[in-house]
Order: C-alpha cells, then structure tokens, then sequence
C-alpha cells in the first residue's frame, strides 16, 4: 500500500472515530452530566448535549499518536500532551464550571510549554516604510500573549451551531492548500498530514453539530482544536511553509469579531469577563432567526463564504508576495472591522425585550 493511501486511509478512520465518540457521547450526555442548559451567552432555549468535541479530541491524538509513531516525531508528541492537558481541564469545566482565573492560568502555562517545546521560531518582521523585527523574549511574550487570547477568542465564538468547525475546518485545510502550494514535498511531513486529520476529526464531529445541532462542541472541544490551530500553524512557519500574516488573514473572522465586541464592551464600562450574546455574529443569527437551524446555518454558511470567498485569496497573496503581507493583512481585516461595527459587536441588541438586554 502507497503512503498516500495510508495516509488517505488515516484520514478516513480519524473522521469516523470522532464521529462515533460525539455521538456515544450525545446518547450518554445526561449520565456524563453534560447536558448544557440554557443561559446568558448561549443562542439555544432548550437543553442540548455537550461536550461533543471529546470525540475530536480521542480521534485526532489517536491519528497524532499513529504519527508520532511512524516517523518518530517527538515534538508532535509533545503537542499531543500538551493538548490532551487543555482537554482535560476544558472537560473537567464542562461538567463543573471552574474559576475565569484557574481555566486562563493553565491555558498560559500550556501555551507557553509549546513555545519552550518548539525552540527558535522565525522573527515577526514589519515592513512598513522602515523595517523592523520582533524576535527573542519579546516575540515569546507576544506569542503567549496570542495563544492565551486565540483559545479564548474561538471558545467565545463557538455560539452557533457549525460556527467553530467550519472555522477551524477552513484554517486547517487552508494552511494545508497554501503549504502544498508553496512545497510540493509537505504532503509526506507529519505536521502537514496531522493537520488534514484534525480538520477530519472535526468535520466527524460536524455530522452532529450541524444546524439543528445535536450536540455542542463544549470546552474539552473548543479549547483542544483552537491550542491545534496555533500550534500547527507555529509548526508551519516554523518549516518555513508559511508566514505568520498568512495565518493572520486566514483567522480574520474569529479575531475580528471577538477582539471588536471586547473593545466595544471596555469601552462601554461593561465587566468583559461576564457572558453576554452581543458578538456580531449571534446578533446576525438572531436577525436571520426565523427558526433556530435558519439562523444559525445561514450565518455559518456566510462565515464560510467570507472565508473561502475573501480571506482565502488575501492568504494567497500573502504566500505569493510576501513584501506586501501588511498591506494584504489591512486590505482582508479593515472591511470586516467596519461589517462587526455595522452589526454592532459588543451593543446591547435593541431587538431584546429589556430584561433579556439586561441579563446578555
């Protein structure tokens, strides 16, 4: 058999492994104490299963494993480890919510562990006008600083049903695409092949999330696939595949809308640590929301057109000519900066009666 269908093969088995696990978990979600209830940030009214992403969880460090394995891949091994911590503290939430402050003291903890795993990553260079780099201790505080906020940032948007695997879907396939491209010979690496089964486990995972959603993501998911997103994205530039903008411009729509309704509810005076329903995107869904699975896959279905439609050709770009990279950036994130203030990211939403503006 061919590596190539070994790997195809890897694939396959990694999708349907998480599949399965979502879906015993979905049949045990009361017994499990998984069952999400409705309250202040959640855009569903009745009581759903949760924790759904343990099954990307189990199936992608299984085909991470099978890597590790194969190729003797040590450091992958260690991102695996370092993952499967998140994991258990996002689960570990889930069933019993823990402190604000012990989830973002672990998370920084996990993410600095991958920065010190990883070793020398390339500078951050700016090219506007003059030149300049950010690299040694200032480059791994702003890179803490990145992961702590990018693991918050997506388990904030994962709010609507399909909403955060399509995301991580498109991020994964896209550095993938834009990889190959680039070098032809990715395809027999494993960090490349790991994230093509990521983007597997979590396209399984979607066969049940999917608006009408049967089951939610939950932390133990949200919190793994956003810690794989960075980490093999920082694998990537770290191989030289692609660059930190490219990544940047493929992420627009998860950092937009979290980092735009943040700073809106600062400056409105509003305690940003408590949950609210004011993201541009749950506003979208609730002015699309005829139905619960018309609103929320119709603002699903435009993230990923956005992504495919508008982001993907600016990463693009941003591979083909990287001297342009912070024009490439601005030109993808400005139009989406002025469409979450249009939507009005962070804003009490006027179409709430005004106790439910009260408690969002």
């Amino acid at each position: 058999m061919s590596q190539m269908a070994v790997i195809m093969a890897l694939i396959v088995m990694t999708a349907l492994i998480a599949w399965g696990v979502a879906a015993w978990v979905c049949h045990r979600a009361e017994a499990l104490g998984l069952v999400q209830l409705p309250n202040q940030r959640s855009s569903h009214v009745q009581p759903t299963p949760s924790g759904g992403g343990l099954g990307m969880v189990v199936a992608g460090s299984l085909a991470g494993a099978c890597l590790v394995l194969f190729f003797g891949w040590v450091l992958g091994g260690l991102v695996l480890g370092l993952a499967a911590v998140l994991a258990a503290l996002g689960l570990r939430d889930d069933v019993h919510p823990l402190p604000a402050r012990v989830r973002f003291g672990l998370q920084v903890l996990v993410c600095a562990g991958l920065l010190l795993a990883l070793g020398d990553v390339p500078a951050l260079s700016l090219r506007m006008g003059l030149q300049f780099q950010v690299t040694g201790w200032a480059l791994f505080g702003l890179l803490l600083l990145i992961g702590g906020w990018w693991i918050n940032l997506f388990n904030f948007m994962d709010g609507i049903d399909g909403i955060a695997g399509a995301q991580a879907v498109f991020m994964l396939l896209g550095g993938a695409a834009l990889s190959a491209w680039v070098y032809a010979d990715v395809i027999s690496n494993p960090v490349w092949v790991l994230m093509l089964c990521v983007a597997a486990a979590t396209l399984g995972f979607m066969l049940l999330n999917w608006p009408p959603a049967k089951i939610f993501m939950g932390d133990v998911g949200s919190t793994w696939l956003a810690f794989m997103v960075f980490a093999l994205a920082l694998l990537c530039v770290q191989a030289g595949w692609l660059s930190y903008a490219a990544w940047l411009v493929l992420a627009a729509v998860f950092v937009v809308d979290a980092s735009v309704t943040l700073l809106t509810r600062l400056l409105r005076g509003e305690r940003w640590y408590e949950a609210h329903r004011s993201h541009a995107y749950q506003r979208l869904a609730r002015r699309w929301q005829d139905d619960r699975k018309a609103g929320h896959r119709s603002v699903t279905l435009l993230v990923a057109a956005i992504n495919g439609l508008w982001l993907a050709p600016w990463a693009w770009a941003c591979v083909q000519w990287p001297a342009g990279s912070v024009a490439f950036v601005l030109a993808a994130y400005l139009p989406l900066v002025w469409a979450a203030l249009w939507l009005g990211a962070g804003r009490p939403d006027p179409c709430l009666p005004d106790d439910a503006r009260a408690r969002s």
